[in-house]
């Protein structure tokens, strides 16, 4: 059963999480600030890290950000107590894989852990390893290399490069990559925009000329493959 990192400052809420995921089965860690949880991260192996945003000493963004600029790959599901959609946003911009607002039920924290998990493991599952551009990409481990050197990618990013990739040479729209992709997780078509952005200036030549990934006006993209 997978192994789940909690990282929540709010003591009730932590307890709380612990129990009902043990209940459902699942191994739990915890810890109660920002700096105690990425010193866990950094030194055990977890299989999803359910993290609050606003904790003590370091903020959960912070947290994030740091251990994709690290290169773990852990699936990511925020908690969030704020409803601006410029938070959730930026949360998904900085590799997180979902996010769930603070009140939620149970039953829908369950359903999202059980969505990024299987995300996780269909793509683990997948052992090909393909060229896109200036990338090898390894979609059994996460792994992406230009000229032998390893290029660091978020999992939504690797995620949204692989659909490109099983779909290539067709025209996906927007609203297809939402469901697809983010499950119609209440994001917006400029945060898919702003994904596309980031990975053009990994594969492309020149990102501001594509040649890969192209923009199908007022439908979608395209992945252009031999």
């Amino acid at each position: 059963m997978a192994r789940i990192l909690i990282i929540e400052d709010e003591p009730s809420m932590r307890m709380g999480l612990i129990d009902n995921l043990e209940f459902e089965g699942y191994e739990t860690d915890s810890a109660d600030d920002g700096v105690v949880g990425l010193e866990k991260i950094n030194n055990g192996k977890y299989d999803l890290i359910i993290l609050d945003l606003m904790l003590p000493r370091l903020s959960g963004f912070d947290v994030c950000k740091k251990i994709r600029e690290s290169g773990n790959k852990t699936p990511v599901i925020l908690l969030t107590a704020k409803g601006e959609e410029i938070d959730k946003v930026v949360g998904l911009e900085i590799g997180a894989d979902d996010y769930i607002t603070k009140p939620f039920s149970l039953r829908e924290l369950i359903a999202r852990i059980k969505a990024v998990l299987r995300r996780s493991s269909e793509s683990d599952q997948n052992s090909n390893s393909i060229m896109i551009g200036k990338l090898e990409l390894h979609f059994k481990t996460f792994n992406e290399f230009e000229n032998g050197t390893e290029v660091q990618m978020s999992h939504r990013e690797f995620e949204l490069l692989e659909y490109l990739w099983n779909h290539r040479n067709q025209t996906v729209s927007r609203n297809s990559i939402l469901k697809d992709v983010w499950k119609q997780e209440a994001t917006t078509t400029r945060t898919i925009d702003n994904f596309i952005l980031r990975l053009r200036q990994k594969i492309e030549t020149d990102p501001d000329h594509p040649k890969i990934i192209l923009t199908v006006h007022g439908i979608g993209y395209k992945l252009i493959s031999g």
